[in-house]
């Protein structure tokens, strides 16, 4: 079956599923999606958890393995497979196999990008639509980001004044993800005070002088040379890269979605403003990111993303600021 995200919560107090899909580029609401379920998993009794990417170096014989093998105790396990592309590739037999009679004591759990249409007309989407639950989640509407973002406010006890909200608004630009840490952020300042410009005013001036924002824009132009500086900065603060990650894997697809509208005609300028890309600098980056870079070199570094999400999540023998620095040069690159 499928569900939206905000049945998610009534859907899995009725029972748990075999498997379940969610998809989307909003990184934020698919990991909370992802975190209700494995909430309702443990509280079942499924504690051991299992992480596959399914990128290039994938073996999904090692999968159907896992699958099929007795666990460690007779505990009950999660499998969750990543799939960075929304693509199954080599998968699709496993999972067909897996579906056909999902095990009693394995929960499966896929998250994926926003799911490649091909995929949803093959038989093992059919079959999980069957066996068990897809939560697709799309993004927020430019023109309902403000009442998200108050809703969001209310939810953590939080009084906006009208200017501060129409600041965070515009400041944020429809980034979910940015906006869930900045009202974090506002929280602990304000002890849950009201908020006003003068509080967000202060708040930014109390931030790094550098920030993920500065360094995605950056990414974006080609300017590795302040990119590097940039990065080598915020890896010395101990930031997390997947703040950061999620606006830049959202602004490439952006990108991609530019490149295949210009057959219509209509001006760059008026598709990203359409996507809710309103401020000036933001708007330069993307566009000379779309003039600068073919398709090819936007899809390496897409996949250059998700080995950066890896590495920031212990998947990977190197740093992700190191992948960091690979990616400015792949973007800084002319077609």
């Amino acid at each position: 079956m499928k569900t939206q995200p905000a049945q998610l919560p009534q859907l899995l107090k009725k029972g748990l599923a075999p498997v379940y899909l969610v998809s989307g580029d909003e990184p934020l609401l698919v990991q909370e999606c992802c975190d209700q379920i494995r909430k309702a998993a443990r509280a079942a009794d499924f504690h051991d958890r299992l992480t596959f990417h399914a990128d290039n170096n994938l073996d999904w014989n090692s999968v159907a393995d896992e699958f099929g093998a007795m666990s460690l105790f007779a505990e009950k396990r999660r499998i969750e497979i990543h799939l960075p592309t929304g693509k199954l590739g080599n998968g699709r037999n496993v999972l067909e196999r897996v579906l056909q009679d999902p095990p009693e004591d394995i929960i499966l759990l896929l998250i994926s990008t926003r799911l490649d249409a091909a995929e949803t007309r093959r038989k093992w989407y059919k079959d999980l639509q069957n066996k068990g639950v897809h939560i697709p989640v799309w993004p927020i509407d430019a023109n309902k980001f403000q009442g998200w973002l108050q809703q969001r406010a209310t939810n953590q006890g939080l009084q906006l004044t009208r200017g501060a909200l129409s600041m965070l608004s515009e400041r944020l630009e429809g980034n979910l993800l940015a906006a869930s840490q900045e009202l974090d952020r506002l929280s602990l300042l304000t002890n849950g005070g009201t908020i006003d410009e003068e509080t967000i005013e202060q708040a930014v001036q109390d931030s790094s002088r550098f920030n993920g924002f500065e360094l995605v824009t950056e990414l974006l132009a080609g300017q590795a040379s302040h990119a590097g500086k940039i990065i080598g900065v915020l890896q010395q603060e101990g930031e997390n890269p997947l703040g950061l990650l999620s606006v830049l894997s959202r602004d490439l697809n952006l990108i991609l979605e530019l490149k295949a509208s210009s057959g219509t005609g209509e001006a760059p300028a008026a598709f990203l403003k359409k996507r809710g890309v309103f401020q000036p600098q933001r708007v330069r980056a993307i566009e000379q990111a779309n003039r600068r870079l073919n398709r090819s070199q936007l899809h390496s570094a897409i996949e250059l993303c998700s080995t950066i999400d890896r590495a920031a999540k212990g998947f990977d023998d190197r740093s992700p600021w190191h992948h960091l620095r690979d990616l400015s040069t792949l973007l800084a690159a002319r077609s």
